[in-house]
């Protein structure tokens, strides 16, 4: 008993104690006013008089024990909400339907408590008393919550207009994001924050108060109510905002000379509740203009629940993402491989500071084969998902036997490992540039997803998923150009007319978790990625969120075409059939697999030439191993 006041602590027990009384108080006197409100009078027929007095602790015993058993009394009644109504209605109604039960419907003899009252008036309970009851006990509860709710925040609704010295903030979006938001700096006065009013597109909302504070106008309006107001701060709460809309309010605020922060977009807020913490300074994804992802990630991801998975490159921009997704799921163990310490040190040390348990962090590398397998006997996963890779276009071009190895043989490495210790998914995670590939990474690419195909009828249901750029990779070309702006430029850009397709991180690796869920076996996945971005147009925003005016504070310079890059990425390849999934964003691409003895035997050609060291005709084996109708054998003779 000593350990559990210590583990509540002595104001947490007197805290939940006072509620309990208060509780207990309010629900004597909903039954004594449903019986005065029933009898229209306080002066009642004797009978019933001593009814009540017979029957009242009964009755707050068993509304107190249903409440106790609800958790009524684990949070702090300034904190109700829409949901703890809810359950204060639910409740009540069990509460009432207990005492009706005891009351009406048990037999007497087997209920010590009720046999003791006379059997004239326990036959007599009013049921027009119980439902007064009912409805009397359902006010009081609640409303002794709202109003310490409304106390609460009252005073510090109050005083936002008298701190002088506070950030004079106006917030963008009167929804939802908006109001949570506009709570929070109510409640809290250290944040510092006075609001100065909303705005919000919606006509209905125009002159309407939100906590108090007026919603001024809509967003055609910022221009204005930024030159009458003193304003300190804009803050972004629209999370499903177009990234049109977004680059309106940065525009605006920076012709102001007034700075702006966001709240992050639906895919980042897919965690939990909008908090003045999660403002940031707004991203380039935030206005690149393009729809965001949304997807029912409970639903998505119920396939994961209490199963054992595991992500290699976990240290990585994807895998890194995959391992916080994948352990909100609730699987029972995540597995986490990576072959770089620190980057595997650091998202383990942040998972584990998110409270997440069954985390098991492995330093291996996916080319060793023993090690691989030592590792899947070991920890016996039932889903892989395969994101280690070299992405760096350039750097493979440069290094090609690495490529081949970490690219292409690891994946037939962890493939062969996933089918002999029986994992029931397998997914790869792929890129645009293994379509039609001109590079020595797009090929490397282009043959794991060959192999993933010719597993078509393994036990193991495997799939690859195919997407672009994603925004703030390692491999993405933002942290270059963040790098090349805060260095003063110039901002290099190999042409002015590239495009390529842009997709955030946390969108990306929702859908791969979604197409990984449907797969039947050897399929590759391509996800939906809007339309193209001109990288030209990228820089230049980028450039402006900077707070700089493109080429006149930080220089644009035309590099020219890299050997193998592509003005124009594309997402299929020309003998693919494209077909729907059931996910709008998702779309399956089909196509005849190779034949499994051409593939094999290009496969131990690449084997042998790493092993070798001989990058002497590399690229005509992979590009030789892509082909139907090619053989092995007959490059081997032509490269050497």
């Amino acid at each position: 008993m000593k350990k559990t006041l210590q583990s509540v602590g002595w104001h947490g027990l007197s805290h939940r104690l006072g509620q309990i009384v208060v509780d207990a108080v309010l629900v004597g006197l909903a039954f004594w006013l449903a019986f005065a409100l029933r009898f229209e009078s306080a002066d009642w027929p004797r009978r019933f008089e001593r009814l009540f007095n017979e029957t009242v602790l009964i009755v707050v015993l068993i509304k107190l024990a249903v409440f106790l058993m609800a958790r009524f009394y684990t949070k702090w009644w300034r904190y109700t909400s829409l949901r703890d109504l809810r359950s204060i209605i639910v409740a009540g109604l069990i509460a009432s339907l207990a005492v009706f039960a005891l009351f009406e419907l048990w037999d007497t003899d087997r209920v010590p408590l009720i046999g003791a009252i006379q059997p004239d008036v326990r036959a007599s309970l009013p049921l027009g008393v119980l439902a007064l009851d009912l409805l009397l006990t359902l006010a009081l509860v609640a409303g002794a919550r709202l109003l310490v709710r409304s106390l609460v925040e009252r005073p510090a609704t109050r005083s936002l207009t008298a701190r002088s010295g506070g950030r004079r903030v106006l917030i963008c979006g009167a929804g939802n994001a908006g109001n949570t938001l506009l709570r929070e700096i109510s409640r809290n006065s250290t944040l510092g924050y006075v609001p100065v009013g909303l705005i919000d597109d919606d006509p209905r909302k125009r002159r309407m108060r939100v906590l108090g504070t007026r919603v001024l106008g809509g967003r055609h309006d910022l221009a204005r109510i930024l030159r009458e107001r003193e304003v300190d701060e804009v803050m972004i709460a629209m999370p499903s905002a177009p990234g049109s809309a977004i680059q309106e309010i940065v525009r605006t605020c920076r012709a102001a000379d007034v700075p702006c922060a966001t709240l992050p977009g639906l895919p980042e807020l897919i965690t939990g509740e909008v908090t003045v913490s999660q403002l940031r300074e707004v991203r380039v994804e935030d206005v690149l203009g393009r729809d965001p992802v949304e997807i029912d990630f409970a639903r998505a991801s119920r396939y994961l629940t209490g199963r054992v998975v595991m992500v290699t490159g976990a240290g990585g921009s994807i895998g890194s993402e995959l391992c916080r997704q994948v352990a909100r799921a609730g699987v029972s163990r995540l597995v986490m491989v990576d072959h770089a310490e620190n980057n595997l040190f650091e998202i383990d040390l942040e998972l584990r500071g998110r409270g997440h348990a069954g985390l098991v962090p492995v330093i291996a590398d996916c080319k060793d084969a023993a090690n691989v397998d030592a590792v899947f006997a070991r920890e016996k996963p039932d889903i892989v998902f395969h994101a280690a890779a070299y992405k760096h276009v350039p750097m493979m071009e440069l290094n090609p036997l690495q490529a081949v190895a970490n690219n292409a043989l690891a994946t037939r490495t962890m493939a062969t490992a996933a089918e002999a210790h029986k994992a029931s998914r397998f997914c790869l995670i792929s890129t645009d540039k293994a379509v039609e590939p001109e590079t020595i990474m797009g090929a490397t690419k282009a043959i794991a997803e060959r192999l993933i195909e010719a597993r078509g009828e393994s036990g193991t249901r495997f799939a690859a998923v195919r997407f672009g750029n994603v925004l703030g990779s390692s491999g993405s070309v933002l942290p270059i150009f963040r790098r090349q702006i805060a260095e003063g430029g110039p901002v290099t850009v190999t042409h002015p007319d590239m495009v390529r397709y842009f997709m955030t991180i946390p969108e990306a690796v929702q859908l791969v978790i979604e197409a990984t869920g449907i797969a039947e076996g050897g399929d590759v996945f391509v996800l939906d990625m809007g339309e193209p971005v001109k990288i030209m147009d990228l820089a230049e925003k980028m450039i402006e969120l900077s707070g700089h005016e493109p080429g006149r504070d930080i220089p644009i310079e035309v590099t020219g075409i890299r050997p193998g890059e592509k003005l124009f990425e594309e997402l299929f390849n020309v003998d693919e059939e494209v077909r729907p999934t059931r996910y709008g964003k998702i779309r399956r691409a089909t196509r005849p697999a190779l034949d499994p003895t051409h593939l094999r035997a290009g496969m131990d050609e690449l084997a042998e030439r790493v092993r070798a060291g001989r990058a002497d005709g590399l690229k005509t084996t992979l590009l030789d191993t892509l082909r139907p109708n090619g053989t092995a054998a007959e490059h081997r003779t032509e490269a050497d």
